[in-house]
């Protein structure tokens, strides 16, 4: 995604905050222009043993991969209940978020930062919600659009339409949900209507912005979350990258 940007095969990305400031600190020239999503819709997930997550201590979190928004959430999420990363609690990478749910029933990992729908199939199976990440308020942006600098330099009127075009979209997906639902359900490879309508609920009513301004707090959070890997994120300006 990121690569064909740059080389110019595509000019707009739906994609993570964290992966166009790790671009642009590399010395692409990339911009958010847009962030929908702007905090961590990840639960802290555990087997059904684990009643509080004081139990996790000396135990196993499973992620996606180190370097990720939900690797990021982890360790927001421990911290928050006074345990340290990697020493109380053991991070395992397994590869992606749907992976996480089978390694918890395997006891491979006794909890898991899960996004939805993995939250609801996990929730079906007995495991327990410790904590709603999001609740916490923590501003992060997410997901949303990126494209070139130099595009918004060279075309503005190109960049202008898409961004209409992304906000008739928003408004659509909120004002329709079967019709929403149905794209959800084609891309997400499910037709559990019980699940769709959860995630629906979740990412598109709850927190899918209206008017998706990219913020400084927001961005300055991934700055934080960059800058143990990368040492340039700590002198990089937030409102250069939007």
């Amino acid at each position: 995604g990121m690569n064909a940007l740059i080389a110019g095969e595509v000019n707009f990305l739906q994609i993570a905050g964290g992966t166009t400031v790790s671009a642009a600190l590399g010395g692409s020239n990339v911009m958010v222009i847009a962030t929908t999503i702007n905090t961590f819709v990840q639960n802290l997930v555990a087997r059904p043993e684990i009643e509080r997550a004081e139990l996790l201590r000396g135990k196993a979190l499973g992620i996606s991969r180190f370097g990720t928004s939900i690797d990021t959430g982890a360790r927001i999420a421990l911290r928050h209940f006074g345990l340290v990363p990697e020493k109380d609690v053991a991070i395992v990478q397994i590869g992606s978020v749907e992976s996480i749910v089978p390694a918890m029933q395997g006891n491979r990992v006794q909890a898991g930062i899960l996004s939805y729908p993995a939250i609801s199939r996990a929730k079906k199976l007995g495991h327990r919600v410790l904590l709603d990440i999001a609740s916490l308020g923590i501003p992060y942006a997410s997901t949303g659009v990126t494209t070139r600098g130099k595009l918004i330099r060279e075309d503005p009127d190109l960049v202008r339409r898409y961004m209409a075009a992304q906000l008739e979209a928003i408004a659509r997906m909120k004002r329709d949900k079967n019709f929403t639902m149905t794209v959800m359900g084609k891309y997400l490879r499910t037709n559990d209507q019980e699940l769709l309508s959860e995630a629906y609920e979740i990412y598109v009513q709850k927190h899918l912005l209206k008017v998706p301004l990219p913020t400084v707090d927001a961005i300055r959070s991934v700055l934080e979350e960059l800058a143990g890997r990368n040492p340039k994120a700590k002198e990089q300006e937030p409102k250069k990258v939007f």
